[in-house]
């Protein structure tokens, strides 16, 4: 394998995803009970044995930076490294102002390593992908340029960049979120996207983004500026997520989803609690690593009169107590407690959270730390559910922030 360097793109407000995202950046959000969403990108580098990593940060950082210390720390002694590093306005007072502008910062990063190929991938997304198969890919055909992509349906596919290709799959077109995507030629149902995800020869990486710095009119985004000028004079290149091959699973769903909604959030978490989910978590071959905290298994008991609790399609982590309830279709976070009576359906309870005797949850997520006063309703009543102050998205999820108090009047 050639030199491969890894830039994470981490520094996402994720302003469609608040209240998870009012004290934390979008790639430290929880994720599954035990994870958070960036640990899917960095399991698909050190799985596929790429371990020279650096993560950009920028927004509301420290939880995410804890989160690294803890689950993602190596040796220098080896060389290999994942290393988050803060915007430092190396070239003026100034934030990032767009994807490629954030890589231009750092390229003195990128020159130390002298690399063949840098790898630019995004930090919010659910997939599982070997990433050495799109380097061998990327380099085989000589690219300039390689983008990773993927099939959605054509309702969805404005939210992202939409890509043509000829029959060697070389790009040929390719438009950043058009209000009238083009679907694919042997599907009109279905369009190619962009995933966010990019293998750069390197030579050609410093010169694009050289380039695109000294053009005043340009937003200095990968998707909206850099793509577009490449492809018409570089050999673009579209890897088919379809054809990666994970060891140890069928290979034959490919699951990739932007939680970049609280309902899209919400759903990616209801895919999980299929009797066969089309993400899977359990796989030895390819583990999902994170940061767990030192807490006991959980339990899940009867109450005081003998109610035994019922747990049904549903995820629930260490630490949490579950007292003679009934848990349906619902993820419980490191802590959760469940008081008597209570009953969850279609919830997502990020960890340390309690909810009191008698309450009834119906597609509620809740943020750490949040306390639901005995015999509360939630999910039931969505005027009432505003009326506290609660966030309901366009599907009737009720969204609780961090450390929220509900029901005690």
């Amino acid at each position: 394998m050639s030199r491969t360097l890894a830039m994470i793109l981490a520094g996402g407000a994720g302003t469609r995803l608040f209240p998870l995202t009012q004290t934390r950046t979008k790639p430290a959000v929880p994720f599954a009970g035990g994870l958070r969403l960036v640990d899917f990108v960095l399991n698909n580098f050190v799985n596929s044995d790429l371990l020279k990593i650096y993560l950009l940060t920028q927004f509301k950082s420290q939880s995410l930076n804890i989160h690294l210390r803890q689950a993602w720390y190596l040796s220098g002694l080896t060389g290999n490294f994942i290393d988050a590093i803060p915007a430092q306005m190396r070239m003026g007072a100034r934030w990032y102002e767009g994807t490629a502008d954030a890589i231009y910062q750092n390229i003195k990063l990128i020159e130390i390593h002298d690399p063949d190929n840098v790898c630019i991938f995004g930090s919010d997304h659910i997939y599982k992908m070997e990433v050495r198969q799109v380097i061998r890919y990327h380099e085989k055909r000589s690219a300039a340029l390689t983008v990773c992509a993927t099939r959605v349906p054509i309702g969805q596919a404005s939210r992202f960049g939409v890509i043509e290709v000829d029959d060697e799959y070389r790009m040929v077109g390719f438009e950043e979120k058009p209000e009238n995507p083009r679907a694919l030629p042997d599907d009109p149902t279905m369009a190619l996207v962009s995933m966010g995800n990019y293998v750069f020869d390197t030579g050609v990486l410093f010169k694009a983004l050289h380039n695109d710095a000294q053009d005043k009119l340009s937003g200095h985004d990968f998707g909206r500026d850099i793509i577009p000028r490449l492809y018409r004079d570089k050999p673009v290149y579209v890897y088919d997520f379809t054809q990666n091959k994970i060891p140890g699973e069928d290979n034959s769903g490919h699951y990739w989803r932007d939680v970049g909604t609280l309902d899209s959030y919400w759903q990616a978490h209801m895919d999980l609690l299929a009797c066969k989910p089309p993400f899977e978590l359990n796989n030895e071959k390819w583990p999902l690593r994170s940061y767990h905290p030192p807490v006991p298994p959980a339990r899940i008991l009867a109450d005081e009169q003998g109610n035994h609790s019922t747990i049904l399609n549903s995820i629930v982590s260490s630490g949490s107590k579950v007292v003679g309830a009934r848990v349906e279709r619902s993820v419980l976070g490191f802590n959760t407690y469940l008081g008597a009576g209570s009953r969850l359906n279609e919830c997502v309870i990020l960890s340390k959270s309690h909810i009191g005797a008698g309450c009834f949850l119906n597609r509620v997520i809740t943020d750490k730390g949040v306390s639901i006063a005995p015999g509360t309703e939630l999910g039931v009543n969505p005027v009432q559910d505003k009326a506290r102050g609660l966030t309901v998205t366009e599907q009737g999820v009720v969204v609780i922030p961090k450390d929220m108090k509900v029901g005690f009047e």
